[in-house]
Formats: structure tokens, C-alpha cells, sequence
């Protein structure tokens, strides 16, 4: 049963499950086809040859702009995972009961949120590498 490649649509086809494939399909080996189906697995994507013959290309980096996308959609994220410990603190402090966390962590807290929202502005931005570090004690809260 061999497995045809189409350029026109991209795709794989089987003659024992496909009916219908494409003027331009041409034959190609299963272990081709194995090897091209796991490439996006790998990093890789598919493309296609005038010929319909389909082989692996790295990913093109992402552009400046997804990436800041990237990095606005994680800090978004970020504050909205730390927002319940601001608010509980606050709360805490409001009854007049002991708080869970020290002034000196809520300060850090207060610091990390604040470089959270001024990340996009950093000189550095949109380099994942210098994101904001989290203090080490958030990770170690429960909700």
C-alpha cells in the first residue's frame, strides 16, 4: 500500500483509506513518510518540493513582535498567578489577623509585581532569558 505526498494540499495520502487524491500526489517510501510525520516532533516543519516531494526545514525563529507577544501573554500569567497572594495579604491585614507572609516578603512580592508590569518596557525585552525572577519563597506558597 504505498502513501502518496501532495503538494497542492499538503498532505499524505493512502490509497488503502483514501479515495480521492490529489493529479499532483506522487509515490513516496513509508519510511520517508515516518521520517516526516515526526519532524514536527523534532522542531522541524514540512514543506513541499515543485515535485510534491515533501522534506524537513528548521523553524524560522520567531519576530520580534511574537515574541514580545510571547513574553506580554507570560507576564500576563505571572501576575495573575501572584495576584491571590497580594490580595490575601491585603485581606490578612484588613481583619487585623496575622498575615501569612512577612512585610519583608510582601515587599518582594509588591517588587516582582511591579517588575512584572514594567517588563515590556525594559531595555532587554523581549529576551525570555532576562525575564523577572520570581522570589524563590512564591513557589513555596499554597492557594
Amino acid at each position: 500500500m504505498p502513501i502518496f505526498s501532495s503538494q497542492s494540499a499538503r498532505g499524505f495520502y493512502d490509497d488503502a483509506i483514501n479515495t480521492v487524491i490529489p493529479a499532483d500526489a506522487v509515490e513516496i517510501s513509508r519510511e520517508l513518510h515516518a521520517e516526516i510525520i515526526a519532524g514536527p516532533g523534532n522542531g522541524k516543519l514540512i514543506e513541499w518540493g515543485d515535485d510534491s516531494i515533501p522534506f524537513l526545514i528548521d523553524r524560522p525563529m520567531p519576530s520580534t513582535a511574537e515574541m514580545a507577544a510571547i513574553e506580554r501573554l507570560w507576564r500576563d500569567g505571572e501576575l495573575d498567578a501572584t495576584e491571590w497572594l497580594r490580595n490575601r495579604h491585603r485581606d490578612q491585614l484588613d481583619l487585623g489577623v496575622t498575615t501569612t507572609l512577612s512585610g519583608e516578603q510582601f515587599t518582594e512580592l509588591l517588587q516582582y509585581l511591579q517588575a512584572l508590569r514594567d517588563w515590556p518596557a525594559a531595555e532587554v525585552f523581549p529576551d525570555s532569558a532576562q525575564r523577572p525572577v520570581a522570589p524563590p519563597w512564591i513557589a513555596e506558597q499554597t492557594q
